[in-house]
């Protein structure tokens, strides 16, 4: 199956009154373990790769052309998205490798600069018929830099989609980035509020740190896509630590790369049915 406009994965599952699972690849196993459990669960989702990873990777282009390759063999629709990236460069790179929407994170600029930069973003994407995310109010956690009490204001937001012409906005209600634990407190009064002031789809941010019932109430309540990644690295790394603690001696990376992979198809096809599940009853 061939690739897929991201755009068509998130407002067909607005549309639905569901969410739209996006999943961070780190390395090719993890690429290949959401597009399994996406095949397991019978339902589209977003690859996604962050600028920390295209770093980690020395560029953008290798886990780029890996993970496009995965998508491509796909049997259920995958677009494949830039996250967090903060340097105009990196959005051309990706644009120009094939990706289907790129976040640009200028949300630690102040607010008039960081509306500049994003609309000069939206103008080239568009250009190119890609997709745009941007973030106003900053998620909290990511590289330690943000005030996890920050949160996002209706009317900011509603000046600021118009003004940029992005088409999806992440905001900050609640959750952060990097949490171990499930247990952040969404405040589903501001989503619900944020829902009715802006027209284009909402993005919840550090979803790892949110429980299942409730990424159901998030869904209910306004966003869409829904963004996960330590949650993935969680069961990938316990899968690795259960082999290599059963079998000492493994020294093929396979033997233990491969259980873990499995490990995080299994999560992200169970996190696929949550976001499927009861949302359309919850939506207003």
């Amino acid at each position: 199956m061939p690739l897929v406009p991201t755009g068509e994965i998130v407002l067909g599952a607005r549309a639905a009154g569901t969410g739209a699972g996006a999943f961070n690849v780190v390395q090719i196993e993890h690429a290949q373990a959401i597009v399994a459990g996406a095949e397991a669960a019978g339902r589209p989702v977003i690859l996604q790769i962050s600028e920390n990873t295209a770093r980690y990777h020395g560029s953008l282009e290798p886990i780029a052309l890996a993970t496009l390759a995965s998508a491509r063999r796909a049997a259920v629709p995958v677009a494949v998205h830039l996250d967090h990236a903060e340097s105009p460069a990196l959005v051309h790179e990706a644009v120009r490798l094939g990706f289907g929407s790129v976040m640009f994170d200028a949300s630690r600029l102040p607010y008039r600069e960081n509306l500049a930069a994003t609309r000069e973003t939206v103008g080239h994407c568009h250009g190119h018929g890609v997709w745009v995310e941007a973030e106003l109010g900053e998620v909290g956690g990511k590289d330690g830099a943000h005030a996890p009490g920050v949160r996002t204001d209706p009317d900011e937001a509603r000046h600021f989609v118009a003004a940029t012409g992005v088409d999806a906005l992440a905001v900050a209600v609640g959750s952060s980035h990097a949490m171990l634990t499930r247990d952040a407190v969404l405040d589903l009064t501001l989503v619900a509020a944020l829902r009715d002031a802006v027209p284009v789809p909402l993005v919840l941010h550090g979803s790892s740190g949110v429980g299942d019932a409730d990424l159901v109430r998030a869904v209910g309540a306004g966003m869409t896509k829904v963004n996960v990644a330590t949650h993935l690295n969680k069961a990938f790394t316990r899968a690795v630590r259960d082999h290599l603690r059963e079998h000492a001696g493994t020294v093929d990376p396979r033997r233990y790369l491969g259980p873990a992979r499995t490990a995080v198809a299994e999560a992200v096809t169970h996190l696929l049915g949550v976001l499927g599940s009861d949302a359309p009853l919850m939506r207003r």
